[in-house]
């Protein structure tokens, strides 16, 4: 998984670095690449690595329910100085 965030990520950012770079040469390629490389890293990395740092995880303990309240007000309350 991890490897494919890579490879996503430099695909991504070498589509829109090429439409960077051809830049006014053709206009109609140069934002088709920068529209590409937006999109992937969008619509398709960011989804991707979401999931893959988060599969694992707990969700509930990073929801706001009262136990998680008040177990924060007890932790700042004993941390004020």
């Amino acid at each position: 998984m991890r490897l494919l965030l890579y490879i996503l990520f430099f695909a991504a950012v070498v589509f829109a670095g090429y439409g960077f770079y051809i830049g006014q040469e053709n206009l109609a390629t140069s934002q088709l690449c920068i529209g590409l490389g937006v999109t992937t890293l969008f619509f398709v990395w960011m989804p991707t690595f979401v999931y893959h740092h988060w599969r694992s995880k707990d969700v509930k303990r990073y929801m706001l329910n009262q136990e998680n309240i008040l177990k924060m007000r007890k932790y700042t309350n004993n941390n004020k100085l």
